[in-house]
């Protein structure tokens, strides 16, 4: 057998035809946590973010001979447990785990978000006699962990009650019982391991987009676990791991919309590409320098670029350039290199934009002046504008206010896309600003060097 390059995991559950949990959910979790996924699985379902359908169990022996192929070939670091449905399924899988003897996780799926029943009635049992005393980890929720004890769990210390029962009277290594159905300002998990009890505290995400919790979560454990991790370290990873993607979760569909587990990574790699672009924006202002200090306002300019959605939510989710652009003589001055969080209102103004078109990801504020206006007519490009003298007064009074609302009349006034150019009028002791939209920084740089080469030129 060939030395392994990358941990394998193994997720032996159910598919879930909408994509959000199951299978479908474990396997993007094994990706994003950095290990090769593969699959046994145990039912098909057919489900949506509203309902489950229909549901066709395998049979046992084709669920083993699943687990067999992988282990014989691949191996297998560590593997979990999502929907089993039947007691059938349930010894012929406890069996092979012992055949194997691969770390073990448990996600003791028993009703779907929907309310739909994934465990039959008769396979409880059989759940709590087969499957947990095999678990390295299991993690239920509260209402699951409430089947599996008896308990009515309504607070942390009955939490703290239930995991040791799970680990010292059911057999299992490790138990998280999950915070985020019992009330509270934030979600807390309980990890009961050895006789040592861990809180893992995460500030309560109010949103419907997380089906798919579980899935992802064991999987996360999983991963860790395949890569060597400790099991506290494990949990505390998948923890951070599984409130990223419930935060970021997609809100599609009619009903909970899925966890979004490719937020761990894609947040990181915007973030990266955003500032690449950005330097190659400023780059090309720099190298057209003596056309584009025309267009530097007494404010001083900024480039901006956002996030993509759905990942822009602030003005830290935006990278600019910190101490804004200015110049000196025929030069463009760039104190530092771009930076999120490095612009307020340029920030506001791209953000606001992106309501309507989330294409449009980049902005930069320039000077206002009749020349300009000639220059982007000639051009052809579409613009619009707002006058502060129509912004209401509640508007007036809300810090950060004003930008959001001139940029939405702006729009709504061409019939609500985002054009090339909006023209701020400005007010007494507000200097008027135009502000150049873009799907990225260097098509708003390339915009900025064609208005201003028209000025200069023309």
């Amino acid at each position: 057998m060939r030395s392994k390059v990358i941990p394998v995991a193994l997720t032996i559950a159910g598919s879930d035809s909408g994509g959000g949990a199951g299978i479908q959910a474990d396997l993007k979790t094994f990706a994003v946590m950095g290990v090769h996924g593969t699959s046994a699985i145990t039912s098909i379902t057919a489900q949506n973010t509203r309902e489950v359908r229909a549901i066709f169990d395998l049979p046992p022996e084709i669920v083993v001979s699943q687990i067999e192929a992988i282990a014989d070939d691949l191996g297998v670091d560590a593997a979990k447990t999502g929907m089993l449905s039947n007691s059938s399924i349930i010894r012929a899988i406890a069996k092979t785990i012992d055949k194997y003897g691969f770390p073990l996780v448990v996600d003791p799926v028993m009703i779907a978000k929907s309310g739909a029943p994934l465990l039959r009635a008769e396979a409880m049992d059989t759940l709590i006699r087969e499957i947990v005393p095999r678990a390295t980890v299991i993690t239920p929720n509260r209402f699951e962990a409430e089947k599996l004890t008896s308990l009515t769990i309504d607070s942390i210390s009955r939490a703290r009650e239930a995991a040791r029962i799970i680990v010292e009277e059911l057999g299992a290594q490790a138990a998280v019982v999950k915070g985020g159905h019992i009330e509270g300002e934030y979600s807390i998990d309980i990890l009961y391991y050895r006789g040592e009890y861990y809180e893992l505290k995460a500030p309560r995400i109010n949103k419907t987009t997380d089906h798919g919790t579980g899935c992802a979560f064991s999987a996360a454990i999983a991963a860790g676990l395949a890569k060597g991790r400790s099991i506290v370290e494990a949990v505390n990873v998948a923890k951070q791991f599984i409130t990223i993607a419930i935060d970021y979760g997609f809100e599609i569909g009619g009903g909970h919309g899925p966890v979004n587990p490719i937020a761990w990574t894609m947040i990181p790699a915007e973030r990266y590409n955003t500032l690449v672009e950005l330097e190659k924006a400023i780059d090309i202002l720099r190298g057209n320098s003596k056309y584009v200090v025309e267009l530097i306002p007494e404010v001083q300019m900024n480039i901006v670029m956002a996030l993509p959605k759905p990942y822009a939510r602030t003005p830290i989710d935006v990278a600019g350039v910190p101490g804004r652009i200015g110049k000196f003589k025929d030069r463009l001055v760039v104190p530092a290199k771009p930076e999120f969080g490095a612009s307020r209102h340029v920030a506001r103004a791209v953000l606001t934009a992106m309501e309507f078109n989330p294409e449009i990801r980049a902005a930069a504020n320039i000077r206002y002046g009749r020349d300009i206006e000639e220059a982007v007519n000639r051009l052809g490009l579409s613009w619009s504008y707002y006058d502060r003298r129509e912004e209401p007064e509640e508007v007036k009074r809300r810090e950060g206010g004003t930008i959001p609302w001139g940029i939405r009349v702006a729009v709504e006034r061409v019939g609500g896309r985002v054009p090339d150019v909006i023209y701020d009028y400005g007010e007494h002791g507000k200097e008027p600003t135009t502000k150049v939209f873009g799907r990225n920084a260097v098509e708003v740089a390339e915009k900025l060097v064609m208005i201003s080469k028209k000025i200069v030129r023309e």
